[in-house]
């Protein structure tokens, strides 16, 4: 990133996770999509784009965020914008974002069929693009799937790669569920994690939330990760 230009602040509460890098993350059957954002995420690549699709769950925020860090890692600026948040603010957040070497904006669909979020998201394509910027999006669908009004931009959202993350099978699961209770030290045994995933709903967003709540009660109250107490902190009969 060029010295004279500083990223601009932004009015945003989100953080990255400190624990979202790529090495912590369960490959399944995407280890070529994932290789190829490591490359992206540390320039590279020669593509400016990548579009990443994927069903709720199956990893699309942690990969954007692990991509922000590997990013930061590298000495280069980045941006993780969750859609989410973004719906409660002004279209003119997006101006200016050139000042950061990568962009990262997650869950798409929340902002299309809404005019002028489509008419920044065009036109921050654009300048991302003419400053040799790169832009990462996360959305639930292809955006040949997608409901977009501006048929512009809907050009744009099939610029560059477009990869279909396939959701990890509960194997894999258990494997990333167990990769990121290590990384944060929380020693969990094969049947406990066992146990979370027969009874959660399989989501892999969920089941991680239920791992945060775990972690903090783990440590909160000093006692060890069992089946009595994963019962008692998460409500369950």
């Amino acid at each position: 990133m060029s010295a004279s230009i500083q990223p601009t602040q932004l009015p945003l509460s989100v953080h990255l996770r400190a624990d979202a890098r790529f090495e912590n993350f369960t490959l399944g059957k995407n280890a070529l999509v994932v290789e190829q954002l490591q490359r992206f995420s540390r320039s590279e690549l020669s593509e400016q784009h990548i579009f990443l699709a994927g069903p709720n769950g199956a990893g699309l925020t942690y990969l954007l965020q692990a991509s922000c860090h590997e990013a930061e890692q590298t000495g280069l600026a980045a941006l993780y914008l969750p859609a989410e948040e973004l719906e409660t603010l002004d279209p003119a957040i997006f101006e200016a974002l050139e000042s950061y070497d990568l962009v990262c904006i997650d869950d798409l669909q929340l902002l299309l069929g809404k005019p002028e979020w489509e008419q920044a998201l065009f036109h921050l394509y654009n300048r991302l693009r003419d400053t040799g910027r790169r832009l990462l999006i996360s959305a639930n669908n292809t955006p040949a799937h997608l409901a977009v009004g501006l048929a512009d931009l809907a050009s744009r959202l099939t610029w560059g790669l477009v990869f279909q993350l396939q959701p990890l099978n509960d194997a894999d699961k258990l494997a990333a569920l167990d990769s990121q209770a290590r990384a944060r030290g929380l020693v969990i045994t094969e049947d406990v994690l066992q146990f979370l995933l027969n009874h959660s709903d399989r989501n892999l967003r969920v089941l991680m939330r239920q791992l945060d709540q775990l972690d903090s009660a783990s440590l909160e109250q000093k006692r060890r990760v069992t089946i009595p107490f994963v019962k008692q902190v998460l409500g369950w009969s």
